[in-house]
């Protein structure tokens, strides 16, 4: 992938020679079909259509990255830990491929100022847009180059540099606060319930919880303790969240009326 002499060779007669040059600073190699890599860039409140009146933005290759990441993390997680069991695979995964995560990547490799967007989404939403083109950027390694490619990339120039992966295999996450503290900042309400408490085979206590965001199921979760069960539920909730749009729009709808029966009855 590292100086593909052919690569170089094509370079000599581009015209954009400098677009180019700028992936090739982030990604280490240069694109062959640039055209995913700046579409990887473009967000939809940019609101643009091509000749043929369909949109053109991120949002397919982020979908298409998402799948990609998973999987190409999950092959890293799998070798690196051999013999750890499905459920440390899964945690270890899920920190690496989190929002939060990367948000931080994109901003480290500075995918984040690169990003397009108008400037009332890139001040409301701000929080969304690097971890998402991140995602999309993959999406197109994938399409321009294959599933080698991008396991090369997130291996040797993401975390290779930027994760220690021991550490965060280490590392326990609350799912719970972060669920929590993103509905404090959006005004939402939340609510664990408890929904059934049981026993497994062997007599074990069992609890399973539902987590409610404006009276809208999110997330159902067990364990084999209540805060357990809450946890499970609260990391459900928030890929859910991170995936389906449907979900976050129904939970901004019934905010609304929420706040519109408030005010009628003040």
């Amino acid at each position: 992938m590292h100086g593909n002499l052919l690569d170089r060779i094509r370079l000599l007669f581009r015209k954009d020679k400098e677009s180019y040059i700028r992936f090739y600073q982030i990604l280490g190699f240069y694109p062959r079909q640039i055209k995913f890599y700046e579409q990887a860039l473009l967000h939809k409140s940019l609101s643009l259509k091509s000749d043929k009146g369909r949109w053109i933005n991120n949002e397919r290759l982020e979908f298409l990255g998402d799948a990609v990441l998973d999987a190409v993390v999950g092959d890293i997680v799998y070798c690196k830990f051999d013999g750890k069991r499905e459920g440390f695979l899964t945690n270890t995964r899920s920190k690496i491929v989190q929002r939060e995560t990367l948000n931080r990547l994109a901003e480290k490799i500075g995918l984040d100022k690169l990003v397009k967007c108008t400037t009332i989404r890139q001040s409301a939403h701000n929080n969304y847009l690097p971890g998402n083109a991140f995602e999309a950027m993959i999406g197109a390694i994938y399409l321009d180059r294959g599933y080698k490619a991008c396991k090369y990339f997130i291996e040797h120039r993401i975390i290779g540099i930027y994760i220690n992966l021991d550490k965060i295999s280490s590392e326990e996450v609350n799912f719970k606060s972060k669920l929590l503290e993103w509905s404090q900042k959006n005004h939402f309400l939340l609510d664990f319930q408890l929904v059934t408490q049981s026993h497994d085979r062997l007599y074990n206590p069992t609890f399973e919880t539902e987590v409610y965001i404006e009276q809208i199921a999110a997330g159902n979760g067990s364990g084999y303790s209540k805060k357990e069960s809450q946890q499970k539920a609260a990391e459900i909730a928030l890929e859910k969240l991170k995936k389906d749009a449907t979900l976050k729009k129904r939970i901004a709808v019934a905010k609304t009326i929420r706040e519109g029966q408030s005010r009628l009855e003040a």
